[in-house]
């Protein structure tokens, strides 16, 4: 289960290719790339800045994996999170899916990359003309964990 949160840029090709090495079962790859947005809230964003808590983040993210992998049956998922300044298009943040069909891997790619948006230690500040702000969670973001989210569910932040 690869998880890694680095401060350098990710290859997608060199990564999926990695990630389907010698299994001739995988049917579907699904992926998910995140990037930096020049627009916030109507305010140009010239930089962000990605905080993370060392030895929790992984922690967080490696359990929201192992959960993905007792709701559907994926042979294998990848999470890189990039943290320190990124500029606008920079790549953030990649989650890919492995499966023997694509609904299993669109599902679990979804689930991993709402539950991360919301339940992994990270903190974002942007850069924009009128100074720097911290970007607080989003609704749409809270609203799509809400459809994953179980009877009796913890949060990843209580596991």
């Amino acid at each position: 289960m690869p998880i890694r949160v680095q401060t350098e840029d990710f290859d997608l090709a060199a990564e999926l290719a990695q990630l389907r090495l010698g299994n001739p079962k995988v049917g579907a790859v699904v992926s998910f790339i995140g990037t930096v947005r020049d627009l916030s809230d109507g305010s140009a964003v010239a930089q962000m800045e990605l905080e993370h808590y060392p030895g929790m983040t992984e922690k967080a993210l490696s359990a929201i994996v192992a959960q993905a992998k007792q709701r559907w049956d994926i042979f294998d998922a990848l999470v890189i999170h990039r943290v320190g300044p990124l500029l606008p298009l920079d790549q953030i943040v990649l989650v890919a899916v492995t499966s023997a069909h694509r609904g299993e891997a669109f599902a679990a790619c979804e689930f991993i990359i709402d539950y991360l948006k919301t339940e992994a230690p990270f903190w974002k500040k942007e850069q924009t003309p009128q100074g720097a702000r911290w970007v607080d969670a989003r609704v749409s973001d809270e609203t799509a964990l809400a459809k994953w989210r179980q009877d009796g569910e913890e949060t990843i932040r209580n596991l």
